[in-house]
């Protein structure tokens, strides 16, 4: 089984390159229904082979709901294929807290219904590269980027989804003869370290590169890389199987504390992918089991891995522990990876077979395994270079996992493909996560130090945790906050069992509901805004620096204490969503407040129409926008009002309200009330938002 390279985004004539990115659409898609084909019916669809993720039927649908929700956002599309499946499909998992895996939430279609729907998407992704205009190079503002952004998603799925794979017990396992293991076995090698000159190491992708990237890989970096020296090979299963016998899993002293508390909660004494028989260890590879495999690489997660190291460094009495990532890149270009693409002379991209081989089979230089095999974690955890930029399409790839707890693996594994088998990918993963990823060691003298605590440096985030905990400006009073006063002051006499935040922003109007409510749920569309909410909620303080003019910020710490909210945090429940496509379980609520989101989503009547049916009767509706009706967030024919009519008529949105809300009667409003939101030390913006105030017939 091979696959094709992503395609080249700057050679090339608009006809031959829809070709080619049409086949490269077909090749992905075929290769990931033939993963699937590997489960014995359809029954394992459901398992969850990793409780911590939801049931392989999601990813299944995930990757073509993902296709049709950026094709949307886009505005390639006009009408859904399937909304239900849109919305139940929508949000991966890559264990965040504000992740949803409440089976009860959830109400899987049978995999006949999910197979159906991708044969539809992929009939209408082809129409699209078959008809969509662009012109030559493709960058990202090209219409052909999002079509790319969904072929190379789905690639990474392939090889999350082959692990989890890997992790279901094999009776749900009908083995096909594409996704063999390797059949290559001999004695593992003795390793050496090997020394590695000081060089600098710069990073300068830009969005006119000559392949496709993710966010993160964008922007500038430089480093002057001390000498050190690195283990010849990736650590074999020989290797670490030492460690597990010399008892470094009962050792705690190897363990660093978080590595310690995994490993106490898990009770783990080996790598997952191993079974301890009578007779030695057992290998479980992606469909099969076989004796332990010695000179194939160990298959461990960063705590696994970092433990080793120390354990390591004791026996030889060096400074042994993982490269970073600078250095791992210094390995590259030291053996001498001059093109973009990896491939030959290296297992990835599933050149081989479905699985790891020998760690002394594919030489770079004086090296073995720069790249594939397996992934090699760093004591890097991800950040963003100079001058990083979220794309439009897909704020929430890479900005939740700035964090610190989300550590970089480099190189790829066999089962890496497109994007994931270029020398610039940058992935990372929890330090507890499993992948087909292993490490190589290196000796050197200095130390990396972590933060535990990051601080937020996202413009955008910055500005709006100042507009949500910050100071007042101007004297106009703190919006989040005044507007939850507002709001709860036409709940006199009524229940206040559940209340909905729709666009919560950062959360501060979520937390203020939640003085009086018993449950809030909170729902916004970007995942920088989840993230910074959930770690106020989680931390009770958020830090970020604030621009004052050019390079110059002030720093700033805002904490939940300080504003009274702290012991009401726990009735907020943040979650990352469309507006116009919620999931079915949010609803039942006595309060719902949308502020500042209708004049800033695709459909804004279907929104109104659909939030109706999610409020109880007697419950209250309090709709906040300034309606600054524009057509980069709305299209001109889905604004609620702002124009004139047929009949030469002028259509205000405050009026539109009241005819699409024909569940609910206007009991207050329009009011007006002001915002400021600070921009620089010496500019704002200074807004009006119009409430408007109903409640839900009986």
């Amino acid at each position: 089984m091979r696959l094709l390279h992503t395609p080249h985004l700057r050679a090339g004539s608009v006809e031959k390159k829809r070709e080619e990115i049409l086949a490269y659409f077909e090749n992905t898609s075929d290769t990931y229904e033939s993963l699937f084909s590997n489960l014995k019916n359809d029954d394992a669809f459901y398992e969850r082979p990793e409780p911590l993720r939801h049931p392989l039927i999601f990813y299944y649908g995930h990757t073509a709901t993902f296709f049709i929700n950026k094709l949307m956002l886009a505005k390639q599309l006009n009408d859904r294929v399937n909304p239900d499946f849109e919305s139940l499909f929508a949000v991966g998992v890559d264990e965040m807290s504000w992740d949803d895996l409440n089976d009860e939430n959830y109400h899987w279609p049978t995999v006949d219904e999910v197979r159906t729907y991708r044969q539809a998407v992929r009939q209408l992704v082809t129409d699209l590269i078959k008809t969509q205009s662009f012109t030559m190079p493709i960058d990202w503002d090209s219409p052909m980027w999002p079509i790319l952004m969904g072929i190379e998603h789905e690639r990474i799925h392939l090889e999350t989804s082959s692990v989890l794979i890997r992790q279901l017990a094999l009776e749900h396992i009908s083995p096909q003869p594409a996704w063999r293991a390797s059949q290559v076995h001999h004695d593992a090698p003795h390793n050496n370290l090997l020394p590695v000159d000081t060089g600098v190491v710069e990073n300068n992708k830009h969005t006119q590169s000559e392949y496709y990237g993710w966010d993160n890989e964008y922007g500038e970096q430089r480093e002057e890389v001390s000498a050190f020296k690195a283990s010849q090979y990736l650590v074999s299963n020989a290797e670490f199987l030492s460690f597990v016998e010399e008892g470094g899993y009962a050792t705690d002293k190897y363990w660093e504390e978080e590595g310690l508390a995994w490993r106490q909660y898990t009770q783990a004494t080996h790598p997952v992918f191993w079974r301890k028989t009578d007779n030695g260890f057992r290998y479980r590879a992606m469909t099969e089991e076989m004796p332990l495999p010695l000179s194939w690489p160990a298959d461990v997660n960063y705590h696994e891995a970092k433990a080793y190291c120390h354990w390591l460094s004791e026996k030889q009495g060096k400074p042994i522990r993982l490269p970073t990532e600078n250095e791992w890149q210094r390995l590259r270009d030291t053996a001498g990876f001059d093109e973009a693409l990896f491939d030959e002379g290296m297992n990835i991209n599933l050149n081989k077979a479905a699985s790891s081989e020998p760690v002394d089979i594919n030489r770079h230089g004086e090296f073995y395994d720069v790249a594939g095999n397996v992934w090699q974690w760093t004591e890097t955890p991800i950040y963003p270079f100079d001058g990083f930029r979220v794309h439009p399409l897909y704020d929430d790839f890479t900005t939740p996992t700035f964090d610190n707890k989300h550590n970089l693996i480099k190189g790829g594994s066999w089962a890496s493909t497109g994007n994931e088998a270029t020398c610039n990918s940058r992935y990372a993963f929890r330090r507890h996560f499993f992948q087909h990823a292993g490490f190589r060691y290196v000796e050197s003298p200095e130390s990396i130090t972590v933060n535990d605590f990051d601080y937020e440096s996202d413009t955008q985030v910055s500005q709006y945790s100042e507009f949500h905990y910050g100071d007042s400006y101007f004297g106009v009073p703190n919006f989040a906050k005044a507007s939850a006063e507002r709001c709860l002051s036409y709940m006199d006499g009524k229940p206040a069992g559940k209340a909905l935040d729709l666009g919560c922003a950062v959360g501060r109007s979520a937390f203020e509901l939640a003085r009086r409510f018993e449950h809030v749920d909170a729902i916004d569309f970007s995942a920088r805004f989840i993230k910074t909410a959930f770690t106020m909620q989680e931390r009770g303080e958020i830090r970020y620096h604030l621009i004052d003019e050019g390079e110059l910020t002030t720093f700033k710490s805002r904490k939940l204490a300080d504003m009274g909210l702290a012991p009401y945090a726990k009735n907020v429940h943040f979650a990352q969503g469309d507006a116009c496509n919620l999931k079915p379980q949010y609803t039942g609520y006595d309060l719902i407040f949308m502020g500042n989101l209708l004049d800033r989503v695709y459909s804004p009547r279907k929104l109104l129409k659909d939030i109706q049916e999610r409020l109880n009767a007697g419950g209250i509706l309090v709709i906040a926008s300034p309606f600054t009706w524009l057509t980069e967030y709305t299209e001109r024919e889905e604004w609620l009002g702002g124009y004139k009519e047929s009949t030469g008529e002028s259509l205000s949105s405050t009026d539109a309200l009241d005819r699409v809300l024909d569940k609910c009667k206007r009991i207050d409003g329009p009011q007006d009330v002001e915002f400021v939101i600070r921009e620089t030390k010496r500019k704002f913006q200074h807004s009006v938002s119009e409430f408007n105030i109903f409640e839900k017939h009986p």
